[in-house]
């Protein structure tokens, strides 16, 4: 038998049989996301310790983006990390902020960068937001989508108390009736690796979801509403 094809970035995980990708201009969030690369090296999800993360059942796929060593970069942070790099990489530097809880108010990258507009510098601004935002005020900042609409960089995410959630959609295709399937990407507690979750309810077409998931979406670790769904 053939050897199975190892993806290193997220466009190159299959979609399962009779389904395409859907299209997205180069220089989109949602191409930006399918670019990013995948570890390969390395299956397990670690930990900001070093620890690997005690379940190591939920995940298909590790992205290749650092986790830092605090504990910081958790399921919010995630998605926020992950529009900030694409941002960063577009050299959009002054789009990149976001809003702290305490006062709901946002915190800009240009107040923080360095003269070069360096990695470093920005990594440093990341870490400064992941330390007073959350999922509260991150789903304050979104606009609310309907999943007949999703598109690649949309967000499910719940606040609670004390703790929520949130997943990013890092991937989507569509067969020819016009049915349309997504992937998820998320962090978790404690900040962990950013992965790929698998699709626990449909094994032949995991790691992707259907858009018609119905009243909720059940993933591994939690369970979102059609109506968690934002975007920045």
């Amino acid at each position: 038998m053939p050897e199975p094809i190892v993806a290193t970035e997220i466009g190159g995980i299959p979609p399962p049989a009779g389904y395409q990708r859907t299209v997205s201009s180069p220089s989109s969030f949602g191409q930006y996301l399918r670019s990013v690369a995948l570890r390969t090296d390395n299956d397990t999800v670690f930990q900001h310790d070093g620890e690997p993360k005690s379940r190591q059942d939920v995940h298909h796929a590790i992205l290749t983006i650092d986790v830092g060593t605090r504990d910081l970069q958790q399921c919010a942070d995630a998605c926020m990390r992950l529009r900030g790099e694409y941002l960063f990489a577009q050299k959009r530097y002054d789009e990149i902020h976001f809003n702290f809880l305490r006062d709901n108010k946002p915190r800009y990258y240009k107040d923080h960068a360095d003269s070069e507009h360096s990695h470093k510098s920005f990594r440093e601004y990341m870490d400064y937001i992941f330390s007073y935002a959350n999922t509260a005020s991150l789903r304050r900042e979104l606009q609310s989508v309907s999943v007949e609409d999703m598109q690649i960089g949309d967000i499910f995410i719940q606040q609670g108390l004390p703790y929520g959630h949130a997943v990013m959609v890092v991937d989507m295709a569509e067969n020819a009736e016009g049915k349309k399937i997504f992937m998820i990407a998320q962090s978790y507690m404690p900040a962990q690796d950013i992965h790929i979750l698998k699709n626990f309810n449909d094994s032949n077409s995991s790691p992707w979801y259907s858009v018609d998931f119905g009243d909720s979406l059940i993933t591994p670790q939690w369970d979102f509403y059609a109506t968690d769904l934002k975007r920045f």
